[in-house]
């Protein structure tokens, strides 16, 4: 196992143990850590993310699918379809175009995807309204396109609705599972599922098991809210540093 891919499976197994003790962010710490010690380019390292993530949905959902919240599924799903294509073009097309003003994008999403994490979003008195809905898909399904990570913007959309936390889960890894496939199917179909993604997800996926268990046998011996601290001042170093490489190539 060369240095990169040992690096890259070493992130997985981090970010597999944290969502798994706090429930977020694995797809965060993929992309800005792979981003960050420049391990693989970020369309390769989105593809994985997607194939990853589907993995750890299918464990998941099953068992709770009767507790989506089925109208704003549908609303959401709506949103964020079309704009996953449009997000994975955009990716490919900054990448192959315009590296630096990908780097300030990825940058300035973990810095504000961290921000938004770390604030707990205020319940609503009421439930949102069918275009609220349809609007919280379509800036996920671009993040989620680019970045392979939506959590930023429908994690707190849908933590502000008042319902219990079962039905907000259940109903974000509902949207999530569409998202990834679609994503996978695009990206796919534009011949960007290279042998190197497959390795790369073959890699991962054993250790996102692995990372899983750990976390469920083996808690940290810190709080959620003590880890969540941690993770969140990784993640925004790792983004301070990639935007500020950025901001200051030449």
């Amino acid at each position: 196992m060369d240095a990169d891919l040992l690096l890259f499976v070493l992130l997985v197994a981090i970010g597999g143990y944290v969502q798994t003790v706090a429930g977020f962010a694995m797809g965060m710490i993929m992309v800005a850590g792979s981003s960050a010690l420049v391990l693989y380019p970020l369309p390769v390292t989105t593809a994985v993310i997607s194939i990853v993530s589907l993995m750890n949905i299918a464990l998941s959902l099953p068992g709770h699918l009767h507790r989506v919240y089925r109208r704003g599924f549908v609303l959401m799903c709506a949103g964020q379809i079309p704009m996953i294509g449009v997000g994975v073009w955009t990716l490919e097309w900054l990448d192959a175009s315009a590296e630096r003003v990908l780097s300030i994008l990825l940058g300035s999403f973990i810095l504000l995807g961290c921000a938004s994490m770390m604030v707990k979003p205020e319940p609503r008195a009421e439930v949102s309204k069918a275009p609220a809905f349809f609007a919280a898909g379509l800036g996920g399904g671009m993040l989620g396109g680019m970045f392979s990570a939506a959590a930023p913007v429908m994690g707190w959309f849908v933590y502000r609705q008042p319902m219990m936390v079962a039905e907000l889960r259940a109903t974000l890894l509902a949207c999530f599972a569409i998202s990834t496939l679609v994503r996978t199917g695009v990206v796919g179909a534009g011949g960007g599922l290279t042998t190197e993604v497959w390795t790369l997800a073959g890699a991962s996926i054993p250790m996102v098991l692995l990372s899983a268990f750990l976390g469920r046998r083996f808690p940290p011996p810190v709080s959620e809210l003590g880890l969540r601290r941690i993770a969140f001042t990784l993640l925004f170093a790792m983004g301070a540093w990639i935007l500020g490489s950025a901001l200051l190539r030449t």
